[in-house]
């Protein structure tokens, strides 16, 4: 048998008496009740804290922000045609999250798309609130409009939901890379659509990602549809979308590189004239003496190797200028460099 008397456990909150019986609490009772006594929380340490820390430092894309900009002028335009109502896009942020941050704050019911960027081998997330895919799906039907459409909760959304839903998609896709034409071409495709976060994990959840979110006014009734694009995905094209305006050359400068070329002119170099080459055995080599000649078989008007660094630059003949050992050029300094 257990005799709780052995345990020291803490005395239960008295409760204070009202005038008209009710009970009250003070905070010292409410602590005390949900085991809250004031100590100090564990803080993360080591690796654990820099993964799990909401505090992101990341590179501001300036590049992508105008490609956005493009896309709510051609996504307008591409909505107005595909549902002939008068159609509002705008663009409410361009930001960066942890990956499983943002598929935490996606509300549901949801779509989720997932897409692909060919040239990069990457995909990609697009997602639409609810509000926004029965505005699109009352629109594509013929509805009146004016109204916000009632979100039917508890039920899973009917394969013509999901195939007009994916219409809207694919424009947005193709819009986008539209937009992102002048910067790189590329190709997104729209590979499935799912209405569970779970099924369109394409990163981890700490990975970094850029997203930028639209939303979309028809009639009274829209909703935001977001566009996420991890940093792995971004990295091909990174240096391009860190440039401020459209064509900049990062780290070129005209004047600078001409003062290098003609600095480099004025250095000088040290130039070796092969006089011949003979090959020996390591036996020979070592039975060498003082005062014995050795033939390099060539003659005083055979051309001689001019080389720098190993490298062979040119043909010469040696001779003899103002009292000095001297070398005339008889070929020009070939481009096709080789090893001497």
């Amino acid at each position: 048998m257990i005799d709780l008397e052995d345990f020291d456990l803490p005395e239960p909150p008295v409760a204070a008496m009202g005038a008209e019986g009710d009970v009250r609490f003070d905070q010292a009772d409410i602590d005390a009740l949900f085991g809250d006594f004031g100590g100090p929380v564990e803080k993360k340490k080591g690796l654990r804290a820099v993964i799990e820390s909401k505090v992101i430092s990341h590179e501001r894309l300036p590049m992508l922000e105008v490609v956005c900009d493009r896309v709510v002028r051609a996504f307008g335009s591409s909505m107005r045609n595909l549902t002939s109502d008068a159609i509002d896009v705008s663009l409410e942020e361009v930001t960066s999250i942890r990956f499983g941050e943002f598929m935490n704050r996606v509300a549901l019911p949801a779509m989720v798309g997932v897409f692909k960027v060919q040239e990069w081998e990457s995909y990609g997330l697009i997602t639409v609130e609810s509000g926004l895919i029965y505005a699109v799906v009352d629109a594509l039907l013929g509805g009146r409009g004016g109204n916000q459409p009632m979100v039917i909760d508890g039920r899973a959304f009917t394969t013509i939901e999901t195939g007009l839903v994916s219409r809207m998609l694919e424009l947005a896709l193709n819009d986008f890379a539209e937009a992102f034409d002048p910067i790189e071409a590329i190709n997104m495709q729209l590979e499935r659509i799912e209405t569970n976060p779970r099924f369109a994990a394409i990163a981890g959840s700490s990975n970094i990602c850029a997203i930028a979110t639209f939303r979309v006014d028809m009639d009274g009734r829209g909703g935001r549809f977001t566009l996420v694009f991890p940093y792995a995905t971004l990295e091909p094209v990174r240096d391009k979308l860190l440039q401020r305006f459209m064509g900049e050359k990062s780290g070129r400068d005209g004047v600078w590189e001409a003062h290098m070329a003609a600095e480099i002119r004025k250095t000088n170099v040290t130039v070796n004239v092969l006089l011949g080459e003979k090959p020996m055995s390591i036996a020979s080599l070592k039975a060498l003496e003082i005062g014995q000649t050795i033939a390099l078989h060539k003659s005083p008007d055979d051309p001689l190797d001019v080389a720098c660094g190993g490298v062979t630059l040119a043909q010469a003949q040696i001779g003899q200028r103002s009292g000095k050992v001297a070398v005339r050029l008889v070929t020009n300094v070939s481009k096709e460099r080789k090893k001497a």
